[in-house]
């Protein structure tokens, strides 16, 4: 199990030190243990702890919801409630600062272990999602950068085969100047082959680039290279066999 490092905001002694304890029994890192608000913002800067447990009330009411909208508002960190609350109003509130659990005290150990490992779970999984988004944007980006480089003069048309011009303004292929009727998709492979030519697009660069939902495949490409060629006037598009597809320079 991976060892996280905790932080306890919990006004209750008691409680905090049977976490701890219950904590530290299942191997989790417990670097500190805040029973305010004021106490755990500063306590998060000195600690920097990978997941937090916040007392729904702490001392003035509301004032665990409001730390815990801080944790997600600066720190992007996980949290979970610790809650003796089953007021609906209380919860509504809560919801609203997208916590990643609730742990109803009195809290089973078990129960709190398994809380802890989906949150972060589900927290790690997330940042991987949106790291990938991100690797997505540069990848467009440089794209952009190569189709720019190879448009003629002062025009937005690359050249590409024999005949064919891509005009990167409205992203569309055309053959002697005659629009050529492609899909989404088409469209995007094509300008992906243009921006690389005589290098091979393989399938996972293809994939990312041209699929935005989940779930395509190699097959996917393949199925969509079959159609496209099917579109196009004249073999363009050539194989590299089991790695993927380019366009000679």
């Amino acid at each position: 199990m991976s060892t996280f490092k905790v932080l306890i905001v919990e006004d209750d002694e008691v409680t905090s030190m049977n976490l701890k304890m219950s904590l530290e029994k299942q191997g989790y890192n417990v670097v500190s243990v805040a029973d305010s608000a004021v106490q755990a913002q500063n306590k998060i800067k000195v600690y920097h702890p990978q997941i937090i447990l916040v007392d729904i009330s702490l001392q003035k009411g509301n004032d665990g919801i409001e730390l815990a909208q801080y944790i997600h508002d600066k720190h992007q960190l996980p949290f979970i409630y610790l809650t003796a609350h089953s007021d609906s109003d209380i919860i509504e509130q809560a919801k609203k600062t997208e916590p990643y659990g609730y742990i109803v005290k009195p809290f089973d150990p078990n129960s709190l272990h398994a809380t802890i490992q989906m949150a972060m779970y589900k927290f790690n999984e997330e940042n991987k999602r949106h790291n990938h988004i991100e690797d997505l944007k540069t990848d467009k980006l440089n794209l952009e950068k190569l189709l720019y480089n190879k448009k003629v003069a002062d025009k937005p048309i690359v050249p590409f085969g024999e005949g064919y011009h891509l005009d990167i303004s409205v992203c569309e292929s055309f053959f002697h100047d005659k629009k050529i009727k492609l899909t989404k998709k088409e469209n995007a492979f094509i300008r992906l082959l243009v921006a690389q030519l005589g290098l091979v697009v393989d399938f996972e660069q293809a994939i990312n680039y041209v699929w935005e939902e989940e779930g395509a495949t190699e097959n996917s490409v393949r199925t969509l290279v079959w159609r496209l060629r099917n579109k196009l006037p004249t073999e363009i598009i050539k194989n590299a066999s089991g790695i993927g597809y380019y366009i000679e320079d």
